[in-house]
């Protein structure tokens, strides 16, 4: 009956055991960044940068197809775009950076639905914008793994600066020339796993991989390791059980995924142990605080 249910999709169906290696190597890559959009106030900042780069996927569509490496390209170039016009609009106008960003990023959805309507199908429309993680070939998961493995390895020489700015920005930027290379970088990181993630989910559900498991572990660690390893756990174990969840009962797999990683964050607020809601109306010992 488990072998049934959990390990005979993966056994019998090579584009099953695809999907989830591209849905872990998506969790890998995406979900830590996503902590630190979490930790820095910016989760809504992957939603805006998730649309920003859906214009430059439906140029690379119009001209190649639905062609991994035009896809790719255009979807970088478009979302490193948006991410420099609107921190330099902030730095030359009175327009805060949030403002700035939401108005290029609905003008860059709004333009990337129309560039894709002008040639493809309502089903290429639906491809662009939730993704085809049961269709994913090799090419696509050495893209997806080698994002990954760029990303974790990014982290981790940026691991310190990233944690300062998250706890004091103004003492980086005082105390250290890297705060300016810090915050492009990491958007540079996101805007990347953004493009991984739209390969996969879409532009729509790409950023969910990485702010709902993020999101879930903020209620099962205080620490930033904690967090990650949490998160990451998370998202593989989302992407596993919306895999067989899409295969038992023929639900599109994309929004299966989010939607059991949204439970699990509902879970986790109200049962988990750090500032779970359940821990927070248990009677607290004396003088404890």
């Amino acid at each position: 009956m488990i072998w049934d249910a959990i390990f005979q999709p993966f056994a019998d169906f090579g584009f099953m055991r695809r999907a989830l290696l591209g849905c872990i190597a998506v969790s890998a890559g995406a979900t830590p960044v996503g902590i630190f959009l979490m930790l820095r106030r910016m989760s809504l900042t992957g939603d805006a940068m998730a649309h920003a780069i859906l214009p430059g996927a439906a140029i690379g569509y119009l001209v190649a197809g639905l062609s991994l490496g035009a896809m790719t390209i255009g979807g970088l170039i478009a979302g490193m775009a948006v991410a420099l016009a609107s921190g330099f609009v902030t730095r030359v106008t009175a327009l805060r950076e949030d403002a700035s960003l939401a108005a290029f990023y609905l003008i860059s959805l709004a333009l990337g639905v129309l560039i894709d309507s002008m040639r493809g199908s309502n089903v290429d429309l639906m491809h662009v914008l939730f993704g085809t993680v049961l269709a994913l070939d090799d090419a696509a998961l050495i893209l997806l793994c080698s994002i990954a493995s760029l990303s974790l390895l990014v982290l981790a020489l940026l691991f310190r600066p990233l944690v300062l700015e998250c706890a004091d920005p103004q003492f980086l930027r005082s105390v250290s020339k890297l705060s300016t290379v810090t915050h492009f970088t990491f958007l540079a990181l996101v805007v990347v796993n953004l493009v991984s993630g739209f390969h996969a989910l879409g532009t729509l559900m790409a950023v969910g991989i990485m702010v709902l498991p993020a999101a879930a572990a903020r209620f099962w660690s205080a620490d930033i390791g904690g967090l990650i390893i949490a998160a990451v756990a998370v998202a593989i174990l989302s992407s596993l059980i919306g895999l067989l969840l899409s295969y038992h009962y023929s639900l599109p797999s994309g929004p299966a995924i989010i939607l059991v990683a949204g439970i699990a964050y509902g879970l986790s607020l109200v049962f988990g142990p750090t500032g779970g809601l359940v821990m927070q109306a248990l009677p607290r010992r004396h003088l404890e605080i």
